[in-house]
């Protein structure tokens, strides 16, 4: 019997929010893996970043935000328990704490998300899927808002699902938060009216994907459709919405570019797509049909 095509889905988080994140994610386009990125919209950069995209034909989807002090993209004064004082809060961790003790509007929740996929449109983006910026979708209560709206508008949601590995005990912080969502993803309801959720991989690994560890990844996928998350960058930038962050972003940059990694997805046969082409019958499936 034929062996089942693993198809993957390498798709860049962030595009819009620092020009030195953009130039990586496009260079890991034109020159690397990468197949896919999700754009926030109230990043300060959107829409330039979304026009290169555009030219380039990189497939975009919606980074949903609710952290990251960006601005809402509904106007302030109707989602105000979302934005206090006009932006987002600072971090997921503020975020949680807000939703699960009752202080943020379910409704102006359902008002932000469906505005930021509109807001996507108007900047010309063909928006092929739906994800969210720190994984906020898999809060209980959240989960459901955000299935809801991908049922609305007919687009696939990432899912991290996968499993922990040994080698996740080398980062104890990373390992618990990464085995949280995994058990959220997981435990969560199946959908019943068509909402399609693609396994995803990378979460532990954000902002450390070497070039060993990628090739580790790549090893590690069995057949099926899969999407891995990655955030290449230029240089060191310091991100003005969450001065804290620091990721390594060049590096993964120098990972998603490899020459080895080019070499190793043809060798073990992994197929990279887009989310629009995983609702596609795969090449391997149609050449053998």
């Amino acid at each position: 019997m034929r062996r089942a095509p693993t198809r993957l889905v390498v798709n860049a988080d962030d595009l819009g929010l620092h020009p030195a994140l953009d130039a990586g994610i496009l260079r890991a386009h034109r020159e690397g893996i990468v197949t896919s990125a999700t754009v926030l919209v109230s990043g300060p950069n959107a829409e330039e970043a979304v026009g290169k995209a555009r030219a380039q034909g990189l497939a975009l989807g919606v980074h949903l935000a609710l952290s990251s002090r960006l601005p809402p993209a509904a106007p302030a004064s109707h989602v105000p328990t979302v934005a206090p004082e006009g932006r987002l809060r600072a971090s997921w961790a503020d975020f949680a704490r807000a939703w699960l003790t009752g202080q943020v509007r379910r409704d102006e929740v359902e008002l932000e998300l469906a505005t930021q996929v509109a807001r996507a449109r108007a900047l010309g983006v063909e928006v092929d899927h739906l994800d969210a910026h720190q994984h906020l979708h898999l809060l209980p209560g959240v989960r459901p808002l955000v299935e809801a709206l991908a049922r609305r508008e007919g687009l696939p949601l990432r899912w991290p699902d996968r499993l922990p590995r040994a080698s996740w005990l080398r980062a104890p912080g990373p390992a618990v938060k990464t085995s949280l969502l995994s058990l959220l993803a997981r435990a969560a309801p199946r959908p019943r009216d068509g909402v399609r959720r693609v396994s995803a991989g990378g979460v532990f690994e954000a902002g450390q994907l070497t070039e060993t560890t990628l090739l580790s990844l790549l090893e590690s996928l069995p057949p099926g459709d899969f999407e891995l998350g990655c955030h290449p960058g230029e240089g060191h930038p310091r991100v003005p919405e969450d001065p804290g962050w620091s990721y390594g972003w060049q590096s993964e940059l120098e990972a998603l570019t490899s020459p080895r990694v080019r070499a190793r997805v043809e060798a073990l046969g992994v197929e990279l797509t887009t989310y629009a082409r995983l609702a596609e019958p795969s090449a391997a499936v149609a050449s053998a049909t």
